[in-house]
């Protein structure tokens, strides 16, 4: 069956979006501190190498909205009046001049009545209503004046009946006049609650020649009426007092009555009372050249309100905001088909990343990396480990899983130096699949380096890794956040999908101590509060050693600071800076636990702060463990060697200090 729908522009060969370099981007702004809701909303911002991004429309929904406001005036209407007026009254000069026939008493009246009019427009064409022209040219100019004021008029509030009125006959006028009269029945009726589903459709079926906008139910009318309503009171706010007052006292000469302005005025108040949403009292500052009419002039108010209303959609700074709430059919008329496909394209990649497994919207609303995403991460991370530890050792990235142990029952493509068993049976299915897509037929199978897969192994020792790493005040402050997370995601990573047997406790601590789960603590934001609560930190860690009594603990701790919390017995938290004996006191015992649990302790110290280097000097000593001072930018690859050279050092019983030797022998990352 096939399904036809409207083309809705662009280049209809286009491939699907590619949604590769908006993930690479969220990534980097997610480690830099961004949360996966803002790292999307900055993207989308930012747009694409070949995409252009909210920020980009928005810039041109404003260029056009000041291009709109700098180009026009608001007086041309009242300048078409004074010139039809100047006409009228230059061709009955001429004519009162030539005319031999006239008498002259007549004719000096006459000119006098032309030479003492007022200067005001307005007051002039009604001095004039009574005259007695002479000229057929000059009644035919002023008679245009009020046809003028009429269609105008009515073009404020129904699009296009300048246009259409011109050249009218009496019987369209009446019949516009009994549109307006209709129109406010109806309207009154609906105001009142008594309206129903046939007035509307007998309306329609009577005057509906006059709305190309189609409307379907009494609703969409007042929708429509109602902004072009509001458009045109917008705009007589935006005039002067002179040229409002000099409007009002020439509509009354709209098509010789002023029956026309009573059906306008009902009509107004009918739209303002059931739509009072509408912005009725607003104004721009006008300064172009080029005069507006009254219509043309509400049109353009009405481009510049849905102008703003496109700016908000686009800004996205509204609570629940979706890029779905952009009007691309607005977007299309203000700035083009091609914006409204670039925001297209947005949408479409916004849900694209949805339907990846890479983002998905929690309970709350907020975006969120999936587990997938968060995998993905983190071997980006552990790639740019491997590139530092290999690059420090002048060794290669040898890839094992474990340098000795059991099937891990999964496999992986050989690589130089491997020494694992081929696992056959995915060896043979590659080289299959492999030559039937080639077309190859024919007895045997042909065997290739790329169709070699070779069995994974895993270490037989088990630990419990507690990594702790410091939220304090001062992480934040001075830089080191970003860098934590990066390292506690590396770890993560390299836990799950290389040492599966390995159970890792993320544990933050800044004025209290929590454990995390890894997506929530690389999605946390930068924390204020003062505070390092060591102590309570080594509480959960040593719980978690307890909970996994048949495992080897290896405690890591990442801080920038000496202690200045601890927990009381109640639960409440002691602060104090400088640190207080009590604060050291109570960390030194819970360390000293984590030793006679055996966990194997390093401390990765940040900072040059002689004191804080004293200080975990001595706690190392106390507990037999190691310091380790690295640069930002190896805190990742300081705490993950150390971790796999703990890992060596359960198998050998080797002991070193500083960075690890063998980093885990060789076998860790296996990209």
């Amino acid at each position: 069956m096939s399904r036809y729908k409207k083309y809705a522009g662009g280049d209809p060969l286009a491939p699907p979006v590619d949604i590769a370099e908006a993930l690479d981007a969220i990534g980097e702004d997610v480690m830099s501190g961004y949360s996966p809701e803002r790292a999307m909303r900055e993207f989308l911002r930012r747009g694409g190498q070949d995409q252009r991004g909210l920020d980009d429309l928005a810039r041109q929904v404003a260029e056009r909205r000041r291009e709109l406001l700098q180009r026009h005036n608001l007086d041309g209407t009242l300048q078409q009046v004074r010139e039809l007026l100047d006409k009228a009254v230059l061709e009955e000069r001429k004519q009162l001049a030539r005319d031999v026939t006239m008498d002259d008493g007549d004719r000096a009246f006459r000119e006098m009545q032309i030479d003492n009019l007022s200067p005001n427009t307005a007051a002039a064409v009604s001095e004039l209503s009574s005259y007695d022209w002479a000229s057929r040219e000059a009644r035919e100019a002023y008679e245009e004046i009020k046809d003028l004021l009429g269609r105008e008029i009515l073009d404020q509030r129904f699009a296009g009946m300048k246009q259409a009125l011109e050249g009218a006959t009496d019987e369209d006028r009446e019949a516009i006049a009994e549109m307006l009269r209709d129109l406010n029945a109806l309207l009154d009726k609906h105001n009142r609650g008594e309206d129903t589903d046939a007035d509307f459709d007998e309306f329609m079926a009577k005057h509906g020649q006059y709305f190309p906008e189609n409307p379907q139910n009494i609703d969409e009318l007042l929708d429509t009426l109602a902004q072009r309503s509001a458009a045109a009171q917008r705009m007589l706010n935006s005039m002067s007092a002179e040229q409002r007052r000099e409007l009002m006292e020439l509509s009354a000469q709209a098509f010789g009555s002023p029956a026309l302005m009573e059906q306008m005025a009902q009509l107004d108040a009918n739209l303002q009372a059931a739509r009072p949403g509408e912005d009725w009292y607003g104004s721009e500052e006008f300064g172009g050249g080029e005069g507006l009419g009254l219509g043309d002039g509400t049109g353009v108010l009405q481009d510049i309100a849905e102008l703003d209303q496109l700016s908000e959609q686009l800004q996205q700074s509204y609570a629940g905001s979706r890029l779905d709430d952009i009007d691309l059919d607005a977007l299309s008329r203000q700035l083009g088909d091609q914006a409204a496909v670039d925001a297209r394209t947005l949408q479409e990649l916004e849900q694209a990343l949805r339907d990846s497994g890479q983002l998905e919207r929690g309970s709350d609303g907020d975006l969120r990396l999936t587990p997938k995403a968060m995998r993905q991460l983190g071997k980006a991370l552990l790639r740019d480990v491997a590139k530092r530890l290999s690059g420090r050792q002048g060794e290669r990235d040898l890839q094992r899983a474990g340098a000795a142990g059991d099937l891990s029952g999964s496999s992986r493509p050989w690589a130089f130096g491997d020494t694992e068993p081929w696992d056959v049976p995915r060896t043979i299915t590659n080289a299959v699949i492999r030559e039937v897509g080639e077309g190859r037929r024919g007895p045997g199978v042909r065997l290739t380096v790329d169709d070699i897969e070779v069995q994974e192994t895993e270490a037989r020792t088990q630990a419990a890794v507690a990594l702790l790493v410091d939220t304090s005040f001062s992480m934040a402050m001075d830089g080191r956040w970003v860098p934590m997370k990066r390292t506690a995601l590396a770890l993560h990573t390299l836990i799950r999908s290389r040492f599966r047997n390995d159970d890792l406790q993320l544990i933050s601590f800044g004025r209290y101590a929590q454990t995390m789960e890894i997506e929530k603590l690389t999605a946390l934001d930068a924390i204020w509060d003062k505070g390092t609560n060591l102590h309570h930190a080594l509480l959960l860690a040593n719980r978690h050693f307890r909970k996994h009594p048949g495992a080897q603990p290896v405690l890591l701790i990442v801080t920038d600071g000496e202690p200045t919390a601890h927990l009381e017995p109640g639960g409440d938290v002691w602060f104090s800076y400088p640190p207080h004996p009590v604060t050291i006191a109570r960390s030194v015992e819970e360390l000293e636990n984590s030793r006679r649990l055996g966990a194997q302790t390093t401390f990765f110290r940040l900072g040059d702060d002689p004191g804080l280097a004293r200080f975990i000097d001595s706690m190392a000593r106390r507990v037999e463990g190691r310091v380790v001072a690295p640069e930002l930018d190896d805190l990742g690859a300081a705490v993950v060697g150390s971790y796999l050279g703990d890992r060596t050092a359960r198998r050998t019983s080797n002991s070193y200090g500083g960075y690890p030797d063998a980093f885990g022998g060789r076998g860790w990352w296996a990209g």
